[in-house]
């Protein structure tokens, strides 16, 4: 794994434009960063990112799978109890998850770590399906990169082939925040997957979702019945929302389904710990209210139990505190996992965003930054394999 410097493409924000990409610059600060990329060896991809991401996947659905029956668990993870019997439900169904992403530390040296698992409302997919891939061949035809690189990315076929056997014709809703440039662009992104697989779509913000009290039941601008949505909303938000009472009293499938309510709870490192000690892709982590805590010393990572984009996030290295982003969350909890530095790279820290569509491994994204705590405006750098 390297960090290789290279030229950037002159016309970028035009073709940005032309896809659609239009939040590639936040507040005046590039959020796309083609000024240099990483590269990496196929087996450091195959063996050191693809593989674990499948394994890491598939202990976290046994996780999920003991959590949800589990009150002493669920209670752990602050999750409200009058939706325990909505999430129990989804899962016994067997509700079909659509993506998800991990975020790992790997350095091409040891085994990649897994840090967190964005398994609710992972954003970022856009880039990482579509603009860095035409940035691959763009970057070929000009000679920035090798002619035979290529990239761990099949992000988009596998997208449109997910919706196909999750949805199998019927008619979708996406909703979100449709006023946050990031959500309605991934929003708009994957309303386009869906179609590209056939299926007739909605896209309307979540304030626009109502609910019918004849007969009951969520519904769109046009009094139509929301049999099947794709919200990019978290569900702690929804649990919380006024509408949030109605939800078990709904026929609406939500992907992603309530047991990724679950999984999305920074609470599953520890639990993961506990059920797989020692694994070679996790990190030592505790509930900070665990006596067990302490075997961690006084260097560790402090994380609320439901923060986002690194808010709230604490790095305790000595006893002191090392790097921090302020926020507001962790009235929830906080956990407590081992301190694992990221790599430095001439004072850059990339964290390996890993795709999962379908809970198959499928690509990678990259974000870095000058702090060690990856945030919401830490840059987008694409990758190629050489």
């Amino acid at each position: 794994m390297q960090r290789i410097t290279c030229l950037e493409r002159d016309d970028w924000r035009e073709t940005a434009a032309q896809c659609g990409f239009v939040f590639h610059t936040i507040d005046g600060e590039r959020y796309w960063d083609e000024r240099a990329y990483y590269g990496f060896t196929l087996d450091e991809i195959e063996r050191g990112i693809e593989t674990p991401t499948g394994e890491i996947d598939a202990m976290c659905l046994e996780l999920a799978g003991r959590v949800i029956g589990d009150e002493r668990h669920l209670r752990r993870l602050k999750i409200p109890e009058a939706f325990w019997s909505l999430i129990a439900e989804s899962w016994e169904r067997d509700d079909r998850s659509l993506y998800g992403r991990l975020d790992l530390k790997f350095d091409g040296k040891g085994p990649a770590k897994l840090l967190e698992y964005n398994a609710d409302t992972p954003t970022s997919i856009f880039e990482a399906a579509v603009f860095q891939w035409t940035w691959l061949e763009q970057a070929i035809e000009r000679r920035v990169i090798p002619a035979r690189a290529d990239q761990f990315n099949s992000i988009h076929e596998r997208l449109i082939a997910a919706w196909k056997e999750i949805a199998a014709g019927r008619y979708v809703h996406l909703t979100g925040v449709t006023g946050n440039d990031e959500d309605a662009g991934t929003l708009a992104y994957l309303e386009d997957t869906a179609r590209q697989a056939g299926l007739t779509t909605r896209l309307l913000d979540i304030e626009q979702v109502g609910w019918r009290d004849e007969g009951g039941g969520f519904v769109d601008l046009d009094d139509r019945d929301i049999a099947l949505a794709f919200k990019l909303y978290p569900w702690e938000w929804m649990f919380q929302d006024a509408f949030g009472t109605k939800l078990k009293d709904a026929a609406t499938r939500w992907i992603e389904p309530p047991w990724k309510a679950v999984l999305s709870n920074k609470g599953i490192l520890p639990l993961l710990w506990e059920m797989f000690p020692n694994h070679p892709n996790l990190l030592p982590a505790f509930f900070e209210d665990d006596p067990r805590a302490a075997e961690l010393g006084s260097s560790y990572v402090r994380k609320p139990l439901l923060s986002r984009e690194g808010a709230n996030v604490t790095l305790v290295s000595g006893g002191r505190p090392l790097d921090e982003q302020a926020g507001p969350y962790g009235a929830e909890g906080f956990v407590r996992q081992a301190l694992s530095p990221l790599p430095n790279f001439s004072g850059f820290y990339p964290v390996i965003g890993s795709w999962l569509v379908n809970h198959e491994p499928c690509g990678l994204s990259i974000r870095e930054d000058e702090s060690p705590i990856t945030g919401n405006r830490s840059r987008f750098l694409p990758h190629a394999i050489l």
